[in-house]
């Protein structure tokens, strides 16, 4: 079983900065990827990024190509995510998750993901 858990979150004037941190944990851990998607309300849950482990490779949602950067830290198991230039619609719940298995290619849609955290807010103010 794998434990994430964000941080991080809060309430940004727009044009401002955050970043996003997901911590793992857990008897065992094995990632082949990690991933971030966020959900504003009365929305579904979308795509933000993707990092590959072991390779860092990364892959980004065109909405925020550009101003996001995702990074990971092996020995922290940790992964983040910056966020420059943010707009009030980048607020949302942010969810950081991990997929164990190998795919051919980024994993951008959230059924391809094993384990979850729990969300950490981020409001954008105009």
């Amino acid at each position: 079983q794998v434990q994430l858990l964000e941080s991080g979150g809060g309430l940004v004037q727009a044009g401002g900065s955050l970043r996003l941190s997901c911590a793992a944990s857990g008897r065992t851990f094995s990632s082949y990827a990690m991933g971030w998607f966020r959900q504003a309300p009365g929305k579904e849950r979308d795509f933000v990024a993707t990092i590959k482990w072991s390779a860092g490779d990364t892959y980004y949602a065109d909405s925020v190509k550009g101003r996001f950067t995702i990074s990971r830290d092996n020995a922290k198991k940790t992964v983040y995510l910056q966020m420059n230039s943010l707009k009030p619609e980048d607020t949302a719940v942010y969810y950081c998750a991990v997929r164990v298995n190998p795919i051919s290619y980024y994993a951008t849609i959230g059924a391809q993901y094993d384990y979850w955290g729990q969300g950490t807010q981020v409001t954008v103010s105009s």
